[in-house]
């Protein structure tokens, strides 16, 4: 299975300690034909891998190897691709993460695992979630600007309102929808109460409103809370409006798309959820900048990255800011806060950018990766401080 990308799992990536790190990414396609020549493309890169181990003089570089292997031939996880692929390995530790972004294709043997092409999607600010809500079913999708998928809902999320109620959901009218309502509700009229009066239709109501509830309450615990990513409701509008008053979860966004998600198509779900991202994602994003300005006037921001490494260390660093897909070789410290630009390098040479994302992230510093379009500094890094 692959891994969810949340700021634990970049944790427990960051803390294998195990020599060597194995690191793999590539660019993966979802649709045949183009995705037949990546199989390929992998096997390459495991190759390159294997090379990067014996001149390193590693002794157990085919037992290493085996769990990257084991994939090449693996037709139902290629079938199952998406824009990219993240594979990690270390000795008694292999995961991988299918990725909604195109990265470089890279294979890295070091001391610590590669994460910046991670962090670079981890840390976007354009991720979100859609909760595509209807009294029949509960999806959950996870997007970006670029597109979107269904992702599984974690274990104790309902999917449907009988997993919700069990046995406390409302006995149904043989002549009554499965749930209750009759189909004209989940159309967008207005909702009638079958066979049975006023008490049923009250009991109808309350069964909604108890579904809400679970539902709010397991997607808050389980993907929330887990991911940050601020929430996207797709609901018809008389339950948006219920949703949204008993909603107790904070990454729900006020902005919300008004429609049955089971009659768009995922192009055109895609494209209403970013009319609801963009504005916030921009507006983020220019806030940073004219922070970074600001700061560095006040003499509490730079982009020497001489200057950065030391003041990670110290504990100076708020907010590091990263050029996306730029790699700067280099010789580094950690005990020193040294982190020096080089010229010449070898297949083991860190990248200084790399190593700044993953000292920030540990010393508890936000770290945000920018589009190269949009980053303020040529350096390809930029801090702001906390003091």
């Amino acid at each position: 299975m692959p891994a969810t990308l949340t700021r634990d799992t970049l944790k427990q990536l960051l803390a294998v300690r195990q020599k060597p790190c194995l690191s793999l990414y590539q660019p993966t396609h979802r649709s045949f034909p183009e995705r037949e020549q990546d199989p390929i493309r992998y096997k390459q890169l495991v190759r390159q891998l294997e090379d990067s181990l014996r001149k390193q003089g590693f002794p157990d570089a085919d037992k290493l190897l085996e769990p990257f292997l084991a994939l090449v031939d693996d037709n139902d996880f290629w079938n199952a691709s998406r824009d990219g692929l993240a594979v990690f390995g270390a000795p008694g530790y292999f995961k991988f993460f299918r990725l909604q972004r195109k990265v470089p294709e890279l294979a890295v043997a070091n001391d610590r695992m590669h994460v910046k092409p991670l962090l670079r999607i981890a840390q976007s600010a354009d991720r979100y979630q859609i909760l595509a809500l209807t009294m029949d079913s509960v999806r959950l999708y996870e997007g970006n600007r670029d597109g979107i998928d269904e992702i599984p809902l974690a274990e104790g999320v309902p999917a449907t309102l009988e997993q919700a109620l069990g046995s406390d959901l409302t006995a149904k009218d043989q002549s009554g929808h499965p749930q209750g309502y009759s189909r004209a509700s989940e159309r967008g009229d207005p909702m009638t109460a079958e066979a049975g009066g006023e008490g049923r239709s009250g009991e109808m109501e309350r069964d909604r409103e108890r579904y809400f509830r679970e539902v709010d309450r397991a997607i808050l615990e389980h993907h929330s809370k887990p991911t940050g990513l601020p929430l996207i409701l797709a609901a018809l509008p008389e339950h948006q409006h219920v949703f949204r008053k008993l909603s107790h979860n904070n990454f729900l966004l006020p902005e919300g798309i008004d429609k049955d998600h089971s009659l768009l198509g995922k192009d055109e779900l895609r494209q209403l959820s970013w009319t609801v991202m963009e504005p916030r994602y921009l507006k983020r994003l220019e806030g940073i900048i004219d922070q970074y300005g600001e700061s560095r006037g006040q003499g509490l921001a730079t982009d020497r990255i001489e200057e950065i490494g030391q003041s990670i260390v110290e504990g100076r660093v708020a907010t590091l800011l990263v050029e996306a897909e730029r790699r700067i070789p280099g010789q580094t410290d950690l005990s020193e806060g040294k982190a020096l630009p080089v010229s010449e390098q070898s297949a083991t040479t860190p990248d200084l950018l790399d190593e700044l994302t993953v000292w920030t992230f540990e010393h508890g510093g936000e770290v945000i990766v920018v589009p190269k379009e949009r980053m303020p500094t040529q350096t390809g890094v930029a801090a702001l401080y906390r003091f």
